[in-house]
Order: C-alpha cells, then structure tokens, then sequence
C-alpha cells in the first residue's frame, strides 16, 4: 500500500498564515505597550527626563544578531527593533534627537531615522556645539554629532567636561558591518542614569601641547583619536576613545615618549564596543 503524497499548502492557506503572524506581532507590540505602561506607572519615568539605556539596548542589539537567520535581512530586523526601542522610549520620557548636519545632511538624516524612527521629533542643528548646546538645556533629549574631526567643527566635546553637563552615552552604529544603511559614524550624547551607562570604550577629553605627527601616530596605536587644532603651545584639543581593556594612562605614556605633554584629561562618557557582524549572518 503506497502513501498518498502530502498536498502543498495553497496560496489561501499560505496567505491565512501570514496574516495570522501579523495579528500575532501586532498583538504582542501592543502587550508590550502594556507593559511600558506599567513600568511608567510603577518608575514614574515621565517626570524623571530621559528613559534611554545604552547598556540595555546594546545587550538586546547583540542578541538581536546572534539569533537572528533565514532570508529577511538583518538590516531590516535591526531597523524595526531599533524603532520599536525608540518609539516605547519615547513613550515613556518624551525625547528629541538633535543633530549636526554639517557633514551631510542625507547621512546624519538617515542616521537619525534608521536608529529612532518617525515619531521621535528631529531638530537640526549646523554644528556640534549647536547640538550639545541644546541637549544640556533639555531633561532627556539625545544628540548626534560625527565622529570625526570636522574642519570647523571645534572641540566640541569640552563642552561635556563638567560634572553636570551630558556625556557621550552611545556610537552609532552599533552594529558593525561594511554595507550598512546608515553608515555615518556618530557619537550619541545625551543624559542616561548612571546605572545604564556602558563603560566599554571611555572617552576622554584630552588637551595636549606639542602636538605633531610623531604624537598623533603614538596615539593613534592605542586608542581612536579625533583632534582639532589648539593654537596654545602648538597644542591640540583631543576626544580618545579608549577600547575595552585599555587605559588612558598608556594613551599619556605614548605621548609623553612622542614628545608632547599632557596639559589636561577629562572623562566626557563611555559607550559600548561595536559589534562585528559574523560573515555568516545574512
């Protein structure tokens, strides 16, 4: 006695699936408002400024990649998990995102809307220190400022030496990988609790004098270096990215040995180390 062959699925039946899975994403994304409801309810993060978790997102982010597999593209599933972050973020503590245009309007855009969606206001600024100018005067609102030294960008980031000044809390973006969608490399600044906070990478606003090549390339080996032009002593303004497993102190050894001299250190923030996409990750 043979076995009937099992008959395919029909394109009704395959379409009744679909939309039973969309009913059920719909329906979780709204238990998950639940919860947000609850969690504002219970913290009474609407009157306490910003609801944003670095350390948080970023171990959710890192999980998001490790499981994810099959044919939709990872750099959807980001974008709709960085969306759904933002947009409940957001409903808990109303925030904006400031950002400097100034090294491409489309990129710091795309950026922006890649990371926080749609519903969190967007404000433009032309300059970092517009940006950070703004955040300080808000209760929870982030910035995007480039990673990288602008020609008349200044140091911007002495501005976040003080105690009550933002930090650097986040870079964008978090998940490596050549082909990205919103590939500009930003720095997040913003006020987020300490207890959130990833100390990873520190970033250190550094004032140097005798400045030159031979200090820049001593540097440069240790940590990730933006520099602007101090006209003091030959000088310049740093912002040093020290990675996991560094310190500072060896940053200072290299330019001392260069010779420079280190007129000034600051912590100005931390953020988390970016995470590499496996080549085998779609």
């Amino acid at each position: 006695m043979t076995n009937k062959p099992t008959s395919a699925p029909s394109l009704a039946d395959l379409r009744k699936e679909i939309d039973r899975i969309d009913e059920s994403m719909h329906q979780l994304l709204m238990e998950r408002g639940q919860i947000i409801d609850r969690l504002i309810a219970t913290k009474k993060t609407q009157e306490s400024g910003s609801a944003f978790r670095p350390a948080r997102e970023a171990d959710m982010m890192r999980r998001l990649v490790q499981r994810h597999k099959g044919i939709l593209p990872l750099d959807t599933a980001e974008s709709i998990w960085r969306v759904i972050i933002a947009t409940f973020t957001h409903v808990q503590a109303p925030f904006a995102v400031h950002a400097d245009l100034s090294a491409g309007d489309a990129m710091m855009r795309d950026s922006a809307r890649f990371h926080f969606g749609f519903t969190v206001p967007f404000v433009a600024h032309v300059g970092a220190a517009a940006v950070v100018e703004a955040v300080s005067e808000s209760k929870g609102d982030l910035g995007l400022v480039p990673a990288f030294a602008m020609s008349h960008g200044g140091a911007w980031w002495n501005a976040l030496e003080f105690d009550s000044a933002p930090k650097i809390i986040a870079r964008l973006p978090f998940i490596d990988r050549p082909d990205h969608p919103a590939p500009m490399n930003v720095f997040v600044v913003s006020r987020a609790a300490p207890d959130a906070m990833v100390t990873e990478v520190e970033t250190w606003s550094v004032r140097v004098a005798g400045w030159g090549a031979a200090a820049a390339a001593a540097a440069a080996s240790l940590a990730e270096i933006v520099a602007v032009p101090d006209t003091a002593f030959d000088g310049a303004a740093l912002l040093v990215s020290v990675p996991a497993g560094g310190d500072l102190s060896d940053v200072k050894k290299a330019l001392v040995k260069a010779g420079a001299s280190v007129r000034s250190a600051a912590l100005v923030g931390s953020h988390a180390t970016r995470y590499t996409v496996p080549a085998d990750k779609p």
